[in-house]
């Protein structure tokens, strides 16, 4: 199953916040913010990943799920395992 457009969306959103152990949090402003991300940023708070519906803080789920888009983002970018398929 492919990621979709939705899952990509929520993805780079969840990169915005710091890191999993940060106590910052972000805002989504609907007013400036592309509808896009607005969305991504409800599905996050009703999957139970960050506390508001616009934003907020990462809930415990959501600091696990950032480690994960993090280091996934981190092996896609790698110029080491472009490399290695070589």
């Amino acid at each position: 199953m492919p990621f979709s457009t939705d899952h990509i969306a929520e993805l780079n959103l969840l990169t915005h916040f710091d890191s999993p152990s940060s106590l910052a949090g972000i805002k989504v402003h609907s007013h400036q913010a592309d509808p896009e991300t607005v969305a991504a940023a409800e599905r996050l708070h009703r999957k139970g990943l960050i506390t508001q519906k616009d934003g907020g803080y990462l809930t415990s789920l959501g600091c696990e799920t950032l480690e994960h888009t993090q280091k996934l983002l981190g092996i896609l970018s790698s110029e080491e395992t472009s490399r290695l398929k070589q």
